[in-house]
């Protein structure tokens, strides 16, 4: 095992809601079947927002580097037990301490990035799991998929499922997003404003069929309930985005007269995350998707804060910031 020369690093610390600081942290040792990552970066997840909001279950502050888990960089030091990664390789990381200048990660949760990625962010986490929904929400050719909500999430799906032979119906509020949906394939665009609106133009476009297949990514009740009232009979509703902030209420009558599949695609197995975030790797190295223009902002990690903001707020073309350490 090798050692960096330093025995403390930078680190951010979620000191309260809204609140957060650099302190310097002791520099993590990897043990057996682990590895130490120099990061170059890590991504800014909107699951981060409940705690940078604050909630009564949160005690503060947090860990050193605490709610990173989007973060790739360079192995600078190796655990025993560990075969299959050495000192230098760049890699992708499923570890969550990595709002920090190094993060351990367990060698099994670790994929090394290929040459075609050199230079190129590459927040493994959010990749992978569009990967790991899309294979959930079983899309086919000729199916109409409607994806509500058009982050980053959101924009990936699009490309995925227009690749996969699906009509794209995309819904967003921002004007913005819309137009990004259509730029990864969406075949049409409907603002997410009126309720019933939005029923009635999806009616038109589907001769009162509706769809197939419908994906929520937004974590809110309201794009819940719309999206139980998009899915055609015997259809499949999946459920991308992050319900952390309570409870939901679910129309059961809607669900059971259609006779619709439910899936909650969130993976927690370990195998099935790197699966999809082996997927991602071999389609952005591939050139098969191209995630860059939705890296719309980067901070340093001095500015956290503010990336944590941007993310809450989505100024001007906002899609997804990343802390950039290198």
């Amino acid at each position: 095992m090798v050692s960096t020369k330093s025995s403390s690093m930078r680190a951010a610390v979620l000191a309260g809601p809204g609140e957060m600081r650099i302190a310097q942290a002791p520099v993590p040792e990897p043990g057996p079947g682990e590895v130490r990552i120099r990061l170059e970066g890590c991504g800014i997840c909107a699951s981060n927002l409940e705690p940078w909001a604050g909630q009564e279950w949160m005690t503060y502050p947090g860990e050193a580097g605490g709610l990173g888990h989007e973060g790739w960089g360079i192995i600078d030091a190796v655990g025993p037990e560990v075969t299959g990664l050495a000192l230098g390789d760049r890699v992708a990381a499923l570890s969550y301490r990595s709002f920090a200048e190094r993060d351990v990660a367990r060698a099994d949760m670790v994929a090394k990035l290929p040459p075609e990625l050199d230079g190129k962010p590459f927040p493994g986490e959010p990749l992978g799991c569009a990967f790991n929904i899309l294979r959930r929400s079983d899309i086919r050719a000729g199916q109409t998929v409607a994806i509500i909500g058009i982050g980053f999430l959101g924009a990936v799906l699009t490309r995925l499922a227009a690749d996969a032979g699906a009509r794209v119906i995309a819904i967003s509020r921002r004007q913005e997003s819309l137009d990004l949906a259509r730029s990864y394939g969406a075949a049409e665009t409907i603002p997410m404003h009126d309720h019933w609106a939005i029923i009635e133009q999806v009616k038109a476009l589907t001769g009162d069929a509706m769809c197939e297949r419908v994906i929520e990514a937004v974590g809110k009740q309201w794009p819940l309930d719309l999206a139980g009232e998009l899915v055609g009979f015997g259809g499949r509703l999946v459920v991308a985005g992050y319900h952390q902030d309570g409870p939901r209420q679910v129309n059961m009558q809607n669900w059971n007269w259609k006779g619709i599949d439910v899936i909650n695609a969130h993976e927690r197995d370990p195998a099935v995350q790197m699966q999809g975030l082996r997927e991602a790797i071999d389609a952005v190295a591939s050139g098969g998707l191209d995630p860059a223009p939705l890296y719309t902002h980067r901070y340093p990690l001095e500015r956290l804060g503010e990336g944590l903001d941007a993310t809450r707020d989505k100024p001007g073309n906002f899609v997804k910031a990343l802390v950039m350490l290198a």
